[in-house]
């Protein structure tokens, strides 16, 4: 029978980030679970690829002060591009009450050493945007290290240089049952045969409460589909651009290649695991964006090349890290409400760190984070969602 120091179920961009940070803790025999014939098929590949600091809360800020700098070095650490491009994340506030809520987080984005984050007045974002409708604009929020990477990219490269410090990816396999005994954690049983192992990792994005539930454990995690579209060739805007946010309709869109990747989270939206992309979000989002930006009422759209990918939604909207209390051996690496891509750096570090060390430093009480909390009614709560 195969054996492993750790299996992780599931090959998207958080299974492979703990896998490598296990190999780097000098773990070799890692097994990455991969159901699909190629990685990236799931959430990794339909992300956004937005990275920010600019969170409302302590472990969110913490986990993306770990990930962004990680992300501007990885080509350099891991020999492979991440795409990360620091062009910033611009929130457009025009209520008051988020101009109050942009400035809030900032005093805890700067006392967790966000120092680069800053206010930016209405003349500034329209000098930053000369295209922005900015009537109604009160000011904003400006950080110049947030920016873009490439999810899939950043897969591969913790997959390949995993594989090459010891870690093994079974792709086309599927897990069917994690097996129990006395102890905790005794092993699971795959399409592709048995695996002995005391240690299991849930990487299963959206899929995260299926593959709790083979350890009969219930996790709050429910897939919510979001739609993105990319526009065809489009020159009237700079693409320098960050990724500008209007705090208002939550409307949100960046540069992506010769055109804009045009996003909305709609409200009407119902949890499910449905990807197939709906034709009618198009007009929708495009209403949106020429009320911000007039100029993109001349956008064009091939409705073929845009996509719907899944969230993975906790209750608080936070990720949920580290061990199940009632079953020795299973940690969790879910929930990550639209972050999974940005905080996947951070989160592969800290379960790593939890399952060889006991503890983690990414975050100063990982405790907030972990699959107790619901049990407890201790939950977080994160606003600054998209």
């Amino acid at each position: 029978m195969t054996t492993a120091d750790v299996v992780i179920i599931g090959g998207g961009i958080v299974g492979a980030s703990v896998a490598w940070h296990l190999t780097e803790l000098g773990y070799r025999k890692v097994l990455i679970v991969e159901r699909e014939p190629h990685q990236g098929k799931g959430s990794t590949g339909k992300s956004m690829g937005g990275v920010r600091a600019q969170f409302a809360t302590k472990p969110n800020i913490q986990m993306s002060l770990y990930s962004i700098p990680f992300y501007a070095g990885f080509e350099e650490r891991l020999g492979h591009p991440s795409g990360y491009r620091a062009q910033g994340y611009l929130f457009v506030a025009t209520l008051p009450k988020h101009l109050e809520y942009l400035e809030t987080n900032q005093h805890l984005q700067k006392s967790l050493g966000l120092t680069r984050a800053h206010m930016v007045s209405c003349e500034e974002i329209a000098a930053m945007i000369p295209q922005l409708r900015c009537d109604d604009v009160l000011g904003g929020s400006f950080c110049p290290s947030d920016g873009f990477v490439d999810p899939y990219s950043v897969m591969v490269g913790f997959t390949a240089r995993a594989c090459e410090q010891g870690a093994t990816i079974w792709r086309a396999t599927e897990v069917t049952a994690v097996k129990q005994d006395g102890a905790g954690i005794s092993g699971v049983e795959t399409t592709r045969g048995p695996v002995g192992t005391r240690v299991v990792v849930n990487a299963g994005g959206p899929w995260a409460a299926n593959v709790a539930a083979l350890a009969g454990i219930a996790l709050p995690v429910e897939p919510l589909r979001r739609m993105l579209v990319p526009t065809e060739p489009f020159d009237g805007v700079s693409h320098e651009l960050p990724m500008v946010v209007d705090m208002t309709t939550g409307f949100h869109f960046r540069p992506e290649s010769l055109g804009f990747l045009l996003a909305w989270n709609d409200p009407q939206e119902k949890t499910s695991f449905n990807t197939n992309f709906d034709p009618a979000f198009i007009e929708k989002v495009l209403t949106l964006a020429a009320d911000r930006v007039p100029c993109f009422e001349n956008l064009a759209v091939n409705p073929k090349r845009a996509w719907a990918g899944l969230y993975e939604m906790s209750p608080d909207h936070h990720a949920i890290i580290g061990p199940v209390p009632e079953l020795n051996g299973f940690f969790c690496a879910n929930g990550f409400s639209g972050h999974g891509a940005m905080h996947a750096p951070a989160t592969g570090r800290m379960v790593a760190d939890l399952i060889v060390h006991g503890r983690t430093t990414v975050v100063d009480d990982v405790q907030v984070l972990s699959p107790a909390r619901f049990a407890k009614g201790e939950l977080l709560h994160e606003t600054a969602v998209l």
